[in-house]
């Protein structure tokens, strides 16, 4: 499986659906509970990094057959690492834990860090390993802010870095728009609208943030 086109799309918020002959989505919200519209997707694997209401509606996005996945496993030649780590700074405490999800799909390493309130060390980013495109939130409040996502993002060996889970038009939820992250970063940004396709051949050489936008 390496080699072939795919097509990644942001339904807003965390969630983001990858697909080529397969449809993967990742930590899908119903929309109307957080102020947004809901995807409008069907999904073979649905992956769910903890169960808040904002990132786990597999309902909104499944279909006969869909499966929902909540730790590593490989499904149809889909590789699917899973990682755990905190919802917040104080050891799951406050907000428990999530999976970071690591895939392996048409050659592409993509990971996915949910809600993630910490900022990992150094031995947990190793493990995760080398990645292609990071999904990482920025908006704070719930999980890191823009200045934390920025340290991870220097540790981690990544060509792309999306960032995730911030402030949009309806949104409901108080945290912050991705401006701050933007603004404090040396990263080339590219502006890819709200999907783009893409091979492994396509990713650039040095790291870039890449806003998905509506």
């Amino acid at each position: 499986m390496v080699g072939k086109m795919i097509k990644i799309r942001w339904h807003r918020h965390a969630c983001f659906e990858i697909s080529n002959d397969k449809v993967l989505v990742f930590d899908p919200h119903d929309g109307a509970s957080i102020g947004i519209p809901p995807p409008k997707v069907k999904a073979d694997i649905i992956l769910i990094s903890h169960d808040h209401f904002d990132h786990n509606q597999a309902r909104i996005v499944e279909k006969d057959g869909s499966i929902v996945v909540r730790e590593g496993k490989e499904i149809d030649g889909v590789k699917i690492e899973a990682f755990r780590a905190y919802h917040d700074k104080e050891r799951g405490r406050r907000r428990g834990e999530i999976t970071i999800f690591k895939v392996l799909f048409e050659g592409i390493k993509l990971c996915h860090l949910g809600d993630i309130g910490e900022i990992l060390d150094d031995e947990a980013i190793e493990k995760i390993g080398e990645v292609d495109i990071l999904f990482i939130p920025v908006g704070g409040t719930f999980t890191v802010n823009a200045e934390e996502a920025l340290e991870m993002c220097k540790k981690f060996k990544t060509k792309v870095i999306v960032p995730m889970h911030y402030k949009i038009e309806g949104l409901s939820l108080p945290i912050e728009r991705v401006d701050e992250f933007l603004e404090k970063t040396d990263y080339e940004i590219r502006y890819v609208g709200d999907e783009i396709e893409i091979e492994k051949e396509d990713l650039p050489k040095e790291k870039e943030i890449w806003v998905f936008s509506l």
